[in-house]
């Protein structure tokens, strides 16, 4: 594992602008805790979640590689944090949720899967998770599944016959498609084969730096032409493995993919956590790292830990907004990059 420095918590932010976009922003992480009925087990996740001014995010349930009965315990868990703290939580069923949440001053929560492996190569099962509530599924996560293949298992092999047929399940139940970790084959044929706009919650800009999970630019375009939005993540990807990424590295990626695909097709996807890392959490990092690399999931560059270090804050995306406003972004583009582009995009394939 590489050095890892954890930054102290700066100041909040001062910059009144980007404080005063980010208070009246509809923020939307497309890509947040995974597993987050057990996530929520510490009151400290509770007030990191209040101090984040996150309005909505993705949970990933099933986990990376979940059976179906896995899958299943993961959403009971979910289901019952949202009931037992209603006055924190809204399980997000209708995009209308959304704005909702944004009102009441709760955290509007979006179950999705990463893996397939739930649905046991059986598109049907599409229909019974979504009714339990998924409203984003992905065809595969690092690796080939019977819909199409992982970004670890070569860039040729695309979508398949029972991938098709799931994604226009996908299309009919409102089921957003998103193929962040789809190699490249698999995702031009997902954006091409999709009636509605897919979706990359959270990935990088393979153009700034070469790994298997960032999109060339001509998927991204491809993307951002069928309406779909790309969220840019926070994890080790954004750079070489000789060093931790910071600020201005996810910057980077943001600002290129903002140039590629224009202002209304690009959100956030930090695929990190609300509450700020200390060296406990770095030791549980470490951990969950070394089990991933054991069960065979981990992507190249898992040698670091997914935060950075600059933006080691629960308000993280507040300081994103000022870093855009900073680089000379109006408000407005700020306010669909924090989540109104998410927010267009689901209202757009979600059935109400």
């Amino acid at each position: 594992m590489a050095d890892t420095h954890l930054t102290a918590e700066a100041p909040p932010q001062t910059d009144t602008a980007a404080a005063r976009v980010y208070r009246h922003a509809l923020v939307l992480d497309a890509n947040a805790l995974p597993a987050c009925g057990s996530e929520f087990a510490h009151a400290g996740r509770f007030q990191a979640l209040r101090e984040s001014g996150v309005t909505a995010f993705k949970s990933t349930l099933g986990g990376a590689n979940g059976t179906f009965e896995e899958a299943i315990s993961e959403i009971a868990a979910a289901q019952s944090l949202v009931e037992q703290h209603p006055d924190a939580f809204i399980k997000v069923t209708h995009h209308a949720d959304l704005a909702r949440a944004k009102r009441e001053g709760k955290a509007a929560v979006i179950f999705s899967f990463e893996a397939a492996t739930m649905l046991e190569g059986n598109p049907e099962r599409i229909g019974l998770f979504r009714h339990l509530g998924v409203l984003v599924m992905q065809l595969a996560y690092n690796h080939a599944t019977p819909f199409g293949c992982g970004c670890l298992d070569g860039e040729t092999a695309g979508v398949t016959a029972t991938g098709r047929e799931a994604i226009t399940r996908m299309n009919a139940l409102g089921v957003a498609l998103y193929l962040s970790h789809a190699n490249t084959q698999t995702t031009i044929d997902g954006i091409a084969l999709s009636a509605k706009p897919p979706v990359f919650t959270h990935t990088g800009c393979r153009a700034l730096f070469a790994h298997p999970r960032n999109k060339r630019d001509a998927e991204l375009r491809a993307l951002a032409d069928k309406g779909g939005v790309a969220g840019v993540y926070m994890l080790p990807y954004l750079t070489p493995d000789d060093r931790q990424p910071q600020l201005a590295d996810f910057m980077h990626h943001l600002l290129h993919a903002l140039a590629v695909c224009g202002e209304d097709h690009v959100g956030i996807g930090t695929d990190t956590t609300f509450f700020a890392v200390d060296d406990a959490a770095l030791q549980v990092m470490r951990e969950e790292a070394a089990d991933r690399r054991r069960r065979g999931v981990s992507a190249p560059g898992e040698n670091r830990l997914p935060y950075i270090p600059d933006l080691n804050t629960p308000r993280k995306l507040e300081r994103v907004t000022g870093a855009l406003l900073q680089h000379g972004y109006s408000e407005r583009v700020a306010d669909k990059v924090l989540g109104g582009n998410f927010n267009r995009v689901f209202e757009e394939i979600w059935i109400n």
